[in-house]
């Protein structure tokens, strides 16, 4: 299995539409296009395709610990204040 791969296995457990990805890999400061997310979705054999890199799945899955839970709280600052 590879990155294009668990990013289609996220996105359909998920729920998640193309402009959820966008907002969700803004929230680390990382910038994508939809036709950019299309091409990460199409078959290998297509001219179109692009290979999901490391760094992408990983900042989509840093934005994802933001999405769900929220950003983490700074050091020495207590959560129930």
């Amino acid at each position: 299995m590879n990155n294009n791969d668990i990013l289609k296995k996220l996105r359909v457990a998920l729920k998640l539409r193309d402009d959820d990805i966008i907002h969700i890999l803004g929230l680390v400061g990382f910038t994508i296009s939809k036709s950019e997310i299309g091409a990460l979705y199409r078959n290998e054999d297509h001219p179109n395709f692009k290979p999901c890199g490391d760094q992408l799945l990983r900042n989509f899955l840093n934005g994802l610990i933001i999405h769900l839970r929220g950003p983490m709280p700074k050091k020495g600052e207590r959560e129930d204040s």
